[in-house]
């Protein structure tokens, strides 16, 4: 029987979760965003609203004074006015910035930067009324209205006990020079925005453990999926066990080139056959070039006897180097002295063949 999307009980591969991510389906909190923004405009505005909000009162007042026959000259007008508008640009920019950079480091947070083409692409089924109303009566509407009504009255009663606090110093404006009064106004402006945030955090920091919740369950798998997808990437148990035997016997195929080039082939003598060679020059002690059991060891002395090469009866020996030597491994340490009597058979060996001489006796190992 299928499994239900009750029964997703997998956690999301790492598969999935690319996929999901190439769709644009990462996890996001709009409040966690909204949080960073508003603190780095308050931060903005609590440090520096003070001294543009005196620059824009001058700027004011010198844009307010002309002359009635200059305002409607062109050629004062004009440049007036892109001037003023320059100038307040840059008194503005630095808030403007640092609201700018905390738009764009907050996703980084959680989910990361993300650009996904098929985001943009529109999808029609979300204008169905039936199912908007169905998100809207869902457990995740349930939970956005819930959210919606803790910050309007997290940030109601911030606000309340804030403009308590701070109705002697607002009262006080009226008792201050003009241009000193707006840049205090813009400070507790700024300051009163700052306490604000604070109440944001606090529904961000709850917002951000359920949005990757969120996420997890809704790209959570069933164990078919999971099979599914395993096979997919892995390959059937079968086609798996053929690539391994195709490797094997590329493996067997190559390591049989190499036994005419070996100098010995040390046999069990039926069960056990193991290839060595050596190069003085280049090999600080003989390697093993090929090595197999049974019917495998057969190939190799078979191999071996074509193409003259030496095979020596040492069962003991044999039976070392094909349980304890990997392809294309030096002999250990512990056999040099048992190896090295091999080898020196075999170059006696191939002296005597050369001289046309008595062939000497093979040595006899322990």
């Amino acid at each position: 029987m299928a499994e239900t999307a009750a029964e997703r009980t997998e956690q999301a591969t790492p598969k999935r979760l690319d996929e999901a991510r190439k769709k644009g389906q990462v996890p996001r909190s709009t409040d966690l965003s909204m949080a960073a923004v508003c603190i780095a405009a308050a931060a903005a505005i609590y440090t520096l609203g003070r001294g543009a909000a005196q620059h824009f009162a001058e700027l004011m007042r010198g844009s307010l004074s002309l002359r009635p026959e200059q305002a409607v000259g062109e050629n004062v007008i004009w440049p007036a006015l892109t001037s003023a508008g320059s100038q307040a640009l840059i008194h503005i920019l630095p808030i403007l910035g640092a609201t700018f950079v905390a738009a764009l480091a907050a996703p980084l947070a959680i989910g990361g930067w993300n650009f996904s083409g098929q985001a943009l692409v529109p999808q029609f089924g979300k204008l169905s009324p039936a199912k908007g109303l169905g998100r809207m009566f869902s457990a995740r509407g349930g939970v956005e209205l819930g959210k919606g009504l803790a910050k309007v009255f997290v940030v109601a009663l911030i606000a309340w006990v804030l403009l308590k606090g701070m109705t002697p110093q607002m009262m006080g404006l009226s008792s201050e020079p003009l241009i000193a009064a707006i840049g205090h106004s813009a400070q507790l402006a700024g300051y009163s925005l700052l306490v604000l945030c604070f109440g944001l955090v606090v529904i961000a920091a709850v917002d951000v453990p359920f949005q990757l919740w969120q996420h997890g369950r809704d790209l959570k798998m069933t164990r078919e999926e999971v099979r599914e997808e395993y096979k997919e990437s892995e390959g059937s148990p079968e086609t798996r066990g053929r690539i391994r035997e195709a490797q094997r016997a590329l493996a067997r195929g190559r390591m049989m080139q190499e036994v005419p080039k070996a100098d010995v082939v040390v046999t069990n003598p039926t069960h056990f056959a193991v290839a060595l060679r050596y190069d003085d020059k280049k090999m600080r002690a003989p390697i093993v070039v090929a090595k197999g059991t049974d019917l495998l060891a057969a190939r190799i002395r078979e191999i071996a006897m074509e193409n003259g090469v030496p095979i020596l009866e040492a069962p003991p020996l044999a039976r070392a180097l094909y349980r304890t030597v990997d392809l294309g491994r030096e002999v250990p340490a512990a056999l040099y002295v048992t190896v090295a009597q091999v080898l020196t058979y075999v170059y006696q060996l191939k002296a005597a063949i050369e001289r046309g001489a008595e062939p000497p006796p093979p040595p006899v190992i322990n």
